[in-house]
């Protein structure tokens, strides 16, 4: 057991960590007040070699492991979250692809996306069915050749830029999960319907919308897996996206750290830095020693799932762990800042607005509660 970096994953992390002090960090605000997706930095993450980088090298990617991706996404988020979604949600999407796509299939969707910029978006949540995924109403009817998908998804990060989407749909609603199945739908088809972009608290230049299906046929040499497979495919590619986004919730966190000990040096109260004070001192403590923890759990979710083995829990437990860690080390951020940390001249308000999705996306906090609880029942 080495908790040090050997030199392939420094080199990543190193990386990363450049360009996100070179791209991400200056131009954040910006995006921020403008909520335009950011379309240039997804450019340059591409040309950098850091974009889609879960594609095998077979067909054209890096090939990078789990942990490799949660470096990159923790650098990233450490500059803005809103930015690192936008960058690295298309891994959510490729997950499906990556389990149970066909040489054809990964061909056709995988490889363009290593040779332009490109980006995807993984199609489950719908308006009236977000964490109880066997609540879907989407339908896919099958037509010949073809399947014909009718339906609405909701929450949508990438919708509005994806060159084609990951969509779980049912040909039975009546037989729940049993009649789910997943399709790669090409956003150009006929009958895809983009929706507005919606205007959320946080992580304002991410791409979020609905989409709607209108008979739209797919062709069903498109279909990952077999009929009936689409919900446990859509299961197992939580297990490759969790570490990613418990990944975010710890850079996020640590940069609030860092702003909060760099103001604490600085801002002077009773004829002293307001770090002298013990007050402040415990509040920092308490953030670093969450952040190493959630860290620690982060990384071993990642590389149980790089070693070949199952780490649902792990991955539950991280993306718990770490979302809840970061909503309240953002709050505290802003409680060492005082009234400055409360006005958007300074970095920890637009922190405290993104944090509280790592307790909402990718399953809620209770749905991951319910999973850890269920492997310890099924262990003893």
């Amino acid at each position: 057991m080495d908790f040090q970096l050997n030199e392939d994953n420094q080199s990543i992390q190193d990386l990363a960590k450049q360009f996100t002090k070179n791209e991400i960090i200056p131009t954040a605000p910006g995006y921020d007040l403008s909520m335009e997706y950011p379309w240039d930095i997804v450019k340059k993450a591409h040309a950098a070699g850091l974009l889609n980088v879960s594609v095998p090298e077979k067909f054209g990617g890096l090939g990078l492991g789990h942990f490799n991706q949660t470096l990159i996404q923790e650098q990233f988020s450490y500059g803005c979250t809103g930015i690192a979604t936008a960058i690295t949600a298309n891994d959510l999407a490729l997950g499906p692809l990556l389990l149970a796509g066909s040489d054809a299939q990964l061909e056709e969707f995988a490889t363009p996306m290593t040779k332009v910029p490109t980006v995807a978006a993984y199609c489950v949540t719908e308006p009236g069915a977000g964490s109880d995924v066997q609540a879907i109403r989407t339908t896919a009817k099958r037509d010949g050749d073809h399947y014909i998908l009718n339906g609405s998804k909701m929450w949508i990060t990438n919708g509005g830029v994806a060159s084609w989407f990951y969509v779980l749909a049912t040909m039975d609603s009546t037989k729940g999960h049993k009649a789910m199945v997943a399709l790669l739908v090409p956003s150009k088809l006929a009958g895809v319907q983009i929706g507005k972009k919606e205007i959320n608290v946080g992580q304002r230049c991410s791409d979020t919308r609905g989409i709607t299906f209108d008979n739209v046929k797919v062709p069903a040499a498109y279909r990952l897996g077999n009929e009936g497979d689409g919900f446990k495919i859509a299961m197992k590619a939580f297990d490759f996206s969790r570490p990613g986004v418990a990944a975010g919730a710890v850079g996020l966190s640590q940069r609030c750290l860092d702003e909060s000990v760099r103001y604490a040096k600085e801002r002077k109260t009773f004829g002293k830095a307001i770090a002298e004070h013990q007050a402040i001192q415990f509040i920092l403590a308490d953030m670093a020693k969450d952040i190493e923890v959630a860290r620690l759990v982060t990384y071993k979710s990642a590389v149980e799932l790089d070693a070949g083995r199952r780490n649902t829990k792990f991955a539950s437990i991280a993306k718990c762990f770490a979302g809840d860690m970061a909503v309240r080390i953002a709050s505290d951020a802003i409680q060492v800042f005082g009234g400055y940390g409360y006005n958007t001249e300074y970095p920890v308000e637009k922190l405290y607005r993104d944090a509280k999705i790592y307790q909402i996306y990718e399953g809620t906090q209770q749905i991951q509660r319910m999973i850890i609880a269920k492997h310890l029942l099924d262990e003893y």
